[in-house]
């Protein structure tokens, strides 16, 4: 519903743009062990499942677990993610603190979920939820077990076309409500004048004058590179600067000339050993050895992804974000192969023989060409109890007229927080006209 509000608060109709499919399964998982799980919007069907590789304890645990996960949706939608940071003290008062409190922060999501579930298969799977915001489910709040309702109550979708169709269609509703978009154009700078944003400098050194501005690039970088170190305070600049960024991303996306029709749209191979697995990312700072794998298959569900006979491919693994631990430039061919032989092992037969076209991108590359501190995916972690009311505000506390939307600041990353954030900063600049 986020995007048909979207679409609805410019007067249009999001089917007049977008053509949406609702994906079964919602996602295959694979366990080493060959156990294999569909996870569907249809309980009957998920249920069936629990009971085919758990027991009926677990049906009944998924039942309350999703129960629970329903009432913390609802508080979510009328607190967190329907207000920015900026109004903190309205989330304070006694009736906003109750419903925060229901979010069970103050337990990690691994602990939650062993409240609920007695097969480790399903402790895996609904522990993998705080990967959704970049963290490790043994460090995160209990606050992401809110993200197995969306899917498994509210379903998933698939954009007709491939993801690319999504921002097509905007740029199509913002020339429409006579929008400027320029491409291809780098800015240089936030200008601040007398502790007020009010533009921007082009690296080609054109001036664009503005009462507001609204960045949506990372946070951090937007501080570190984009303002002047004489114009913000330092102890913000700082304190971001100390905030543990979330993992990054190693990717592949392949197109290989042959189908695998084992897989569905949405795939997750799971590594044996999960918490090894998120120490050698958050802990040791390197990337793991043994990588749960996500594959996304969209020519499974829209055949012009892909050539007749072919499959396309986009192949993700966790990784830690940048640092001097890891040498991606030296390590990415390694890691490329270690990737391919675990799919391989998975069933995918002759992956590496089929493979016609390929591009690899390491952290380094989310760093260096998307200006996303330290690689991260995600901004900061949430990698602590109140990590959520850490993040950016949507409004700068030190710089008048100076706005945040995207991944890095509040609610967090994902498409529908990524659109929330987008209508945040709007409303508070408007607020504030």
């Amino acid at each position: 519903h986020v995007l048909e509000d979207l679409f609805a608060s410019a007067g249009r109709r999001l089917e007049d743009y977008l053509e949406l499919q609702s994906l079964d399964p919602i996602c295959r998982y694979r366990w080493p062990d060959g156990t294999s799980f569909d996870a569907s919007a249809d309980l009957e069907k998920t249920e069936s499942e629990i009971r085919r590789i758990a027991s009926a304890a677990d049906v009944d645990g998924f039942r309350h677990f999703l129960a629970d996960a329903r009432r913390k949706f609802a508080v979510a939608e009328r607190t967190f993610l329907a207000h920015s940071l900026n109004e903190l003290p309205k989330l304070l008062r006694p009736r906003y603190a109750r419903d925060l409190a229901a979010l069970s922060s103050f337990r990690t999501l691994d602990a939650h979920v062993r409240r609920y579930f007695q097969s480790p298969y399903l402790q895996q799977l609904f522990d993998r939820f705080a990967t959704y915001n970049g963290s490790s489910p043994y460090r995160a709040p209990a606050t992401f077990a809110l993200l197995p309702y969306v899917e498994f109550g509210l379903g998933a979708w698939y954009v007709r076309g491939g993801m690319y169709a999504l921002p097509s269609a905007l740029a199509r509703l913002a020339g429409e409500l006579s929008v400027e978009i320029r491409t291809e154009t780098e800015v240089e700078k936030i200008i601040i004048e007398e502790g007020r944003a009010c533009g921007v400098r082009l690296k080609d050194g054109e001036m664009l004058r503005a009462n507001a501005v609204l960045a949506n690039s990372d946070a951090i970088e937007t501080y570190r590179h984009l303002i002047e170190p004489r114009a913000r305070r330092v102890d913000i600049a700082r304190k971001l600067a100390r905030v543990e960024p979330s993992c990054s991303g190693f990717v592949l996306l392949l197109g290989a000339r042959r189908r695998y029709p084992q897989m569905a749209h949405h795939n997750i191979f799971f590594s044996a050993n999960y918490p090894a697995e998120f120490h050698s990312i958050f802990n040791e700072l390197r990337p793991t050895a043994a990588p749960t794998i996500y594959v996304c298959a969209t020519s499974r569900t829209d055949e012009t992804q892909a050539p007749a006979g072919h499959e396309n491919l986009f192949v993700l693994v966790n990784a830690p974000a940048t640092s001097e631990q890891t040498n991606w430039e030296q390590e990415k061919h390694a890691y490329r192969d270690l990737i391919i032989d675990k799919l391989e092992a998975y069933g995918l037969e002759q992956l590496r023989a089929s493979i016609d076209y390929e591009h690899i991108i390491t952290p380094e590359d989310f760093r260096q060409t998307y200006h996303a501190h330290r690689g991260a995916l995600y901004g900061a972690s949430s990698n602590s109890l109140f990590s959520a009311f850490l993040r950016p505000p949507n409004k700068a506390r030190d710089i008048d007229g100076l706005y945040f939307a995207g991944g890095t600041t509040h609610p967090g990353g994902g498409i529908p927080l990524v659109l929330l954030s987008g209508k945040m900063a709007a409303e508070l600049i408007l607020r504030d006209e």
